[in-house]
């Protein structure tokens, strides 16, 4: 079968349902979550749109409590699953176009969601139908697995596997391109000031709504006046080539705004912190909590993203360094300075001891440290028959070798038993996840479409 000539035919079908999918504000909204739509309104109305494509293609649906779903194709005991997320992180400032109403232009689409991951989901729900469609036998199920909130950590697969079948093999389209073996373990880290009275110039600091992107925006309110710290701030903003602002707040108190770079947390280097750029500008300034707090910050987090200053620091030969990004920095005069931290750490990392060093490191700094959350790396062995399989298709469709790859990302690949994240971020592309402007290339996506109907016939046909 010509996959390439069967996903080059449903081309403009293929951006359309992608533009249909992305005018779908489906970031997670708990002001309208309920018994319906556990994760709010629009991850609820995308993943209700995915199900109902499936219906109109006649394949069989199950909705998991508004939390997940599926579609499935096929027979046979064994089940090959394509697991998809319909959520997306908040769009952020910057966008040149509206992140909710896609844009077609230079070869692109643009939206919130359009490689992350609704451009990859598109592709894998019309690469089944292209199969269907084709008549390929098949010796397997084929079931696309829908979450709509893997952005906000994983409930929904945790909700879909309590009473769901596990597949025995399965990829997830929400990565790179060519196929990801390993992923680094994600760990929650909570830096809390203790103990606290309350002292220094510092009235509130926040940056970051979540620990998995890189904060784009800092705010913080001194009781400074505006005349100290302006001409300061402007040579901090001009030295480093950042953009700001800086205002009064009354009562010989000033309010700074500070722009930094969204990124995904599994690079923070690809980004810039806004928070702790600002933390960094405030820190000659402060005194008392408030300067344990900038000065934690600037230490912890300033120089270095590898957590060398914590004692965290790790490397090893399948998934390379660990990772740590201060996702979301806040304070106030009452209870003092928080910084949450997302770490990706290194297949072989040895956590509790570890966290055990960074504690010992903590001593004197006014700092404790708590872990929140963990999800342990994912590793499938890369002589798998499932692994080689892939290998082959990719191989076969873009004449590329299949390299296998590590991230520090996490997607529904560590949910399986035995699962890899493919696609559809091809070699050499920017990785634009999470940041403004966010696009899938119309080439990739048609590309992707082909791989994924090649894999999927490879792997269930007869």
């Amino acid at each position: 079968m010509d996959w390439k000539m069967k996903s080059r035919q449903a081309e403009d079908v293929l951006i359309e349902d992608l533009k249909a999918l992305i005018s779908i504000n489906s970031v997670l909204d708990e002001s309208t979550a309920d018994e319906r739509a556990p994760f709010g309104e629009g991850p609820r109305r995308a993943l209700d749109w995915m199900l109902e494509e499936g219906r109109k293609a006649g394949m069989t649906v199950k909705d998991i409590d508004g939390k997940a779903g599926h579609i499935e194709m096929g027979e046979g005991e064994e089940l090959l699953g394509i697991l998809c997320h319909v959520d997306v992180v908040p769009a952020g400032e910057g966008w040149t176009t509206p992140p909710f109403r896609a844009d077609v232009r230079d070869g692109k689409v643009f939206g919130r969601g359009a490689i992350d991951d609704k451009g990859p989901t598109i592709a894998a729900w019309h690469a089944m139908k292209m199969v269907k469609e084709a008549g390929i036998p098949l010796g397997k199920r084929v079931r696309l697995i829908i979450g709509a909130d893997e952005e906000s950590g994983f409930r929904c697969m945790d909700r879909y596997f309590e009473t769901e079948e596990m597949p025995g093999i399965g990829f997830a389209p929400d990565a790179d391109f060519p196929i990801i073996f390993a992923e680094k373990g994600i760990a929650g880290l909570v830096f809390s000031q203790v103990p606290f009275s309350g002292t220094g110039p510092l009235v509130s600091f926040r940056s970051g709504s979540r620990t998995n992107m890189v904060p784009d925006e800092a705010e913080a309110v001194v009781k400074l006046p505006e005349e100290e710290l302006l001409e300061p701030f402007r040579g901090f903003l001009g030295d480093n080539g950042l953009e700001g602002t800086i205002e009064s707040a009354g009562e010989g108190a000033s309010r700074l705004f500070l722009q930094g770079k969204a990124a995904h947390a599994m690079e923070p280097e690809d980004g810039v912190n806004a928070g702790i750029r600002l933390a960094e500008f405030l820190d000659p300034f402060m005194e008392g909590d408030a300067a344990r707090f900038t000065s934690f910050v600037s230490q912890a987090f300033g120089d270095d993203s590898r957590g060398r200053f914590l004692g965290l620091e790790f490397s090893d030969e399948i998934s390379g360094e660990t990772t740590l990004n201060a996702g979301v920095l806040t304070y106030n005069e009452k209870n003092g300075g928080e910084v949450a931290v997302s770490m990706r750490y290194s297949v072989e990392y040895p956590l509790e001891e570890k966290l055990s060093r960074c504690r010992r490191a903590l001593e004197g700094s006014g700092f404790g440290m708590d872990l929140s959350s963990d999800s342990p790396p994912h590793h499938v062995d890369a002589d798998d028959p499932f692994i080689r399989t892939l290998q082959r298709v990719y191989e076969r469709q873009t004449g590329d070798p299949a390299e296998l790859l590590a991230i520090g990302g996490g997607t529904y690949a560590r949910t399986l038993k035995k699962g890899v994240a493919f696609g559809m971020l091809f070699p050499g592309r920017p990785d634009v996840a999470h940041q403004a402007d966010e696009y899938a290339v119309v080439e990739d996506l048609v590309k992707a479409a082909g791989i994924y109907a090649d894999a999927i016939a490879e792997l269930a046909g007869k």
